[in-house]
């Protein structure tokens, strides 16, 4: 199997960057705030960086060892990269510059990518999805070794990128090529990737798939980059073999985690659930506050009650009458809460 492997160490302006990673025939997204060092990475497999130490490997060959005093030119590397923007030439049609990857006819390329209709066409003629289509396909007719994708769809907008985040998810199985996806969306990565690993002030804090990420965050960090409600609280045991968490404001929340001491407590907004009273049933927590924003996702309402934010259907909202300044209960399982040191 080909593999790409890297392991470099370089020091930008606030941190120093230290990452080792290895990837398959399988897309690995690196995630992060702006800044963590996710598109340093990507310009050293490229060999448009050249890190202060290390060694980058695709297969057999070798692109980087610095201590062997290696260090190939990016036209030398088997790299497919595709920027945030298309970067296609405005004066060349679609298939001349799918043609232009590799100085040859695209041939059967652009009907395997399904934008063969637009072979005519100029860049300026396409929508964002469909520029960004061809500039995949134009890093992909060099047939690389390699395949990196650097903020591929920031450019476009909400609606398009759900649509294309949905094609390039099917695009990159079947090419089944070592792939590195640089993003700042822990959705995007969720849908994308099959491996993510999560990049903070240069290093890789924690490496899963998105359900092991959601599940089981190593950290409040983590878990605030999957998009889980966070706050640090107390912990004790209590009663009926649960741990007892005292929030700053004096909230009591109970979890199945074990810990004592200060932790962080983590939840998914849809572990969260809404009424207008609280629910004497299983859930063993209970937050209550005014509703303090509504932001309608589709068919799914994220709505924030008191500290936390909840993501309930769009016929629950409209049942409950969820407005700003409604008051709401959010409750939630004990099983729902993970526990994270601080």
């Amino acid at each position: 199997m080909d593999t790409l492997h890297v392991d470099v160490a370089h020091p930008l302006r606030d941190f120093r960057l230290a990452v080792e990673l290895d990837v398959g025939r399988e897309c690995f997204a690196l995630v992060g705030p702006s800044g963590a060092g996710k598109t340093s990475v990507l310009r050293a497999i490229a060999g448009l960086l050249r890190p202060e130490s290390g060694v980058v490997r695709a297969g057999a060959d070798t692109w980087l060892d610095t201590a062997a005093g290696v260090f190939e030119p990016p036209e030398r590397r088997s790299v497919g990269l595709v920027f945030q923007e298309s970067a296609l030439f405005p004066h060349m049609t679609v298939e001349e510059n799918v043609g232009f990857g590799r100085g040859a006819e695209p041939d059967g390329l652009l009907a395997r990518l399904g934008i063969d209709h637009l072979a005519r066409a100029r860049p300026g003629e396409l929508s964002g999805g469909e520029r960004q289509r061809v500039a995949l396909a134009r890093a992909v007719a060099r047939e690389p070794a390699v395949l990196l994708l650097d903020e591929p769809m920031g450019s476009l907008d909400t609606r398009t990128r759900a649509h294309v985040r949905g094609e390039l998810a099917a695009t990159l199985r079947a090419l089944a090529l070592p792939t590195v996806l640089v993003t700042h969306d822990f959705a995007e990565a969720a849908a994308l990737a099959d491996r993510i690993g999560v990049l903070a002030a240069g290093e890789i804090v924690q490496t899963g798939t998105a359900a092991e990420l959601l599940a089981g965050p190593a950290s409040p960090f983590v878990a605030d980059f999957t998009g889980a409600n966070v706050l640090h609280g107390f912990a004790r045991p209590g009663r009926d073999g649960l741990t007892e968490v005292a929030l700053e404001d004096g909230t009591r929340i109970l979890s199945t985690d074990p810990g004592e001491g200060r932790v962080a407590i983590a939840v998914q907004p849809w572990e969260i659930a809404v009424a207008r009273t609280a629910d004497e049933g299983s859930p063993q927590n209970h937050l209550r506050g005014p509703v303090e924003s509504v932001v309608p996702l589709g068919n799914r309402v994220r709505v924030t009650v008191g500290p936390v934010t909840a993501e309930i259907t769009a016929a629950s909202a409209e049942r409950l009458g969820v407005a700003p300044g409604v008051p709401l209960v959010a409750s939630f399982k004990a099983a729902g809460v993970r526990l994270l040191p601080v």
